[in-house]
Parts: structure tokens; sequence; C-alpha cells
């Protein structure tokens, strides 16, 4: 049985494009998460964890070393905003 080439163009182009694609998506995952391999299964000490990171340093993902917070991490919480009495 003759192998028709001409369809081997069509096939080596979606290979190409679909590989394309997706190692672009995966690159541009990993620049959104600081390099950092993604989370799975987050729970809900995870998330508050999450929210405590992005509120300490800007970014979801991102988190320091410092034993001292910044300026405004005590007025930046959603706590702030409800009434104490």
């Amino acid at each position: 049985m003759p192998v028709p080439w001409e369809a081997l163009i069509p096939f080596g182009l979606l290979t190409v494009m679909f590989g394309a694609a997706g190692t672009f998506i995966k690159s541009s995952r990993k620049f959104q998460d600081q390099g950092k391999t993604p989370r799975y299964h987050v729970d809900k000490w995870e998330e508050m964890m999450m929210k405590r990171d992005e509120r300490l340093t800007g970014h979801l993902r991102g988190q320091t070393d410092s034993p001292t917070a910044p300026a405004n991490f005590p007025t930046n919480s959603v706590w702030y905003t409800q009434s104490t009495s």
C-alpha cells in the first residue's frame, strides 16, 4: 500500500502547532507562577495562606522570609473593613 505523501504535510503542521500551543501555555503558566510548579487540590488552609502571602508580597505565589511585615499589612485585610462592635 503506498504512502500518501500529501497527507504528511498537514499532519506535520498539526503536530507542530499543537506542540507549540502546549509549550506556550505551559511557559505562560510557569511565568505567571514565578517559575513554581502548579498547585493541585488546594484546601481552605492553603487558600488562606495564599491570601496572606498575597497581602505580604503582592503576588499570590510570592513568599517572604522577612520577620517584619510591610507597613500596610495590618490595614489591607477584609476584617479591617468590618465593624468591631
